[in-house]
C-alpha cells in the first residue's frame, strides 16, 4: 500500500443547463437570464445585470466572459478559480445609477460561498463604466 499526502478535495463547477435556475437568485432559467449574457447573444443592460451575470460566471466558472466584461486598464492576465470555493448563493444589497441612462455606476452585494465546505462570504461595492458602449467591471472596494 501506498502513502499519499492528502489533497485539497476539488469541487467540480455545477452542471447548470439552460433551463436551470440561474445562479444569479433572479426567478429565470440560466439560458434566459445570464447564459445568454455569457454566450454573447445579449449584453447587460444595466451594472446590476452585468454584476448578478459575472457572479453567475463565477459559479460556473467562465473565465473568458469574466475577462470580456472586466475593463482593460485593470483587466488581470487570467482568472484563476479556486477549485475548492464554490458559490452559493448572491445577494444585492444596493446599486447607484448604472442603468441604460448612465456612464457609471456600482453594485454592492455579498456573495455566499463555501471554502472547502466550510460558510464565508464577500462583501463588496463594485465599480461599473461603459466601455465602448457596454458596461464593464473596474473596480471594488471590499466593505468587510
Amino acid at each position: 500500500m501506498s502513502r499519499r499526502t492528502p489533497r485539497p478535495r476539488a469541487t467540480a463547477a455545477p452542471r447548470i443547463t439552460p433551463a436551470s435556475p440561474c445562479p444569479c437568485g433572479l426567478p429565470a432559467a440560466y439560458g434566459e437570464c445570464c447564459g445568454r449574457y455569457h454566450s454573447g447573444s445579449a449584453a447587460a443592460p444595466t451594472c446590476e445585470a452585468l454584476m448578478r451575470s459575472r457572479y453567475a460566471a463565477f459559479v460556473v466558472r467562465d473565465a473568458a466572459y469574466l475577462l470580456r466584461t472586466w475593463h482593460p486598464e485593470t483587466r488581470p492576465p487570467g482568472v484563476d478559480f479556486d477549485p475548492a470555493m464554490r458559490w452559493v448563493r448572491l445577494e444585492i444589497l444596493g446599486t447607484t445609477e448604472g442603468s441604460a441612462f448612465h456612464s457609471t455606476g456600482t453594485v454592492t452585494f455579498r456573495a455566499h460561498y463555501t471554502d472547502d465546505g466550510r460558510p464565508d462570504s464577500l462583501h463588496e461595492k463594485s465599480r461599473f463604466v461603459r466601455y465602448e458602449g457596454a458596461w464593464v467591471y473596474t473596480t471594488a472596494v471590499f466593505v468587510d
